[in-house]
């Protein structure tokens, strides 16, 4: 008969030490609209079928990006830039910051009063106080008129065709 095997003893694991969590900072009723203490400040501009994604890098050089390319080449005409630019010539404020945009869907004006909600929405975060200025020009506010869904025997929204009596 084999001698027997003594059984290995068992390993004991250590005992899981539990870390401490870092809890988040409590925000108080009222200052939900303090930006971040993080790299950027972020907000979503919309208009008709165009999201525009805002990022407001605070102590940087002035500059603007809008996907990825130079904010004079992607809105060619003066009243593209005028439109982006609004929000910014209204506040006021010391230039810098620089932001960065990544915009699609819709047609290029689309894009432009997008572009517009976003920075207003992203200079709101930062400085609430800058609500009172923007609020009356509408900038805030998304702009909800869109192109009509086409409806069934109809060949546009509301375009009947032709009727003929025989």
């Amino acid at each position: 008969m084999p001698p027997k095997k003594k059984p290995a003893p068992k390993k004991i694991a250590p005992k899981a030490v539990k870390k401490p969590v870092a809890k988040k900072p409590e925000v108080k009723k009222g200052e939900e609209h303090i930006a971040p203490v993080g790299r950027y400040i972020e907000a979503l501009g919309r208009r008709k079928t165009s999201i525009a994604r805002v990022r407001i890098f605070p102590d940087t050089a002035f500059s603007i990006s809008i996907n990825q390319k130079a904010y004079d080449s992607y809105f060619p005409t003066f009243e593209l830039k005028n439109i982006v630019d609004l929000p910014l010539e209204k506040t006021n404020l010391p230039k810098k910051f620089s932001i960065s945009v990544k915009v699609n869907g819709g047609g290029i004006h689309s894009q432009a009063e997008a572009v517009r909600h976003g920075i207003s929405r992203a200079l709101e975060k930062i400085e609430p106080s800058l609500r009172k200025v923007l609020k009356p020009f509408g900038y805030l506010k998304r702009d909800p008129r869109m192109k009509e869904r086409r409806k069934f025997g109809l060949k546009k929204a509301r375009k009947a065709p032709q009727w003929a009596k025989r």
